[in-house]
């Protein structure tokens, strides 16, 4: 069994923290963000975002990259990567000039009692490959399923497989229909409350809302017999001034 929260498209909403370390002192867990938490984008910077040091003392174990924590020139994700202490992760954003990137491709995390999470993310494209903007930046967006396929096949039996997706629900299920090797999308971008995970090809897709007013919190376990996980208990939690 292994539980996993989750919140996306925060939008500088603050004030969760103590509500988010209450809530896993209580019933522990990895604690994961689905991007656009920023109120800076991908073409505007703020030198100070608050909501950075409000993730960092929630204990957040990683975070996806959204359009807004993504910026087009290199050296201002770079700045806004170094400001935060927790991991951040993008796996379908390359950068065409071999510049060292501020992040990373992905994770494997081991918890104390739990098997290894490999934890993939994904950015919403923010335009096609080949396009001059490509030249222009040096950025490439690549479609999710190409480069969630690839990583899943090499998943071995009994780990789990999380991505976490700011590329909206509609290409959720895209992705969970090519790929059903994934065990759990935790997605945002298209601001959807789902009250209930949804399914695609056996694959549980999970959103929490917008502006943290839910933390998403799923509970997985290991079926022997189909030889992958599936989800034990779901709830999405009140956060920040839901009912």
């Amino acid at each position: 069994m292994i539980r996993l929260y989750h919140t996306s498209d925060l939008h500088d909403h603050r004030g969760f923290a103590p509500r988010l370390r209450q809530l896993r002192a209580q019933r522990p867990g990895l604690l994961f963000d689905c991007g656009d938490s920023l109120r800076g984008s991908q073409s505007v910077y703020h030198r100070r975002e608050p909501i950075v040091d409000e993730i960092d003392r929630a204990g957040y174990d990683a975070q996806a990259i959204g359009n807004r924590e993504f910026h087009y020139i290199f050296r201002l994700l770079e700045a806004r990567a170094r400001r935060m202490r927790h991991l951040l992760v993008c796996t379908n954003l390359v950068d065409t000039k071999r510049r060292a990137l501020p992040f990373h491709s992905s994770l494997v995390l081991e918890p104390v009692d739990g098997p290894r999470v490999h934890v993939l993310g994904l950015l919403i494209m923010q335009y096609p490959v080949g396009s001059r903007w490509e030249r222009v930046f040096g950025w490439r967006f690549l479609p999710p399923e190409e480069v969630v396929a690839p990583y899943a096949a090499g998943v071995p039996d009994g780990e789990l497989l999380v991505v976490l997706s700011h590329v909206g629900l509609p290409l959720d299920r895209k992705l969970a229909s090519a790929v059903p090797r994934i065990d759990l999308i935790l997605g945002g971008h298209t601001h959807d409350t789902l009250f209930e995970p949804v399914y695609e090809s056996g694959v549980p897709i999970v959103h929490a809302g917008p502006y943290g007013r839910y933390v998403s919190c799923t509970e997985l376990a290991y079926d022997s017999v189909r030889r992958r996980y599936g989800i034990a208990r779901y709830d999405l939690l009140p956060l920040l001034g839901a009912p």
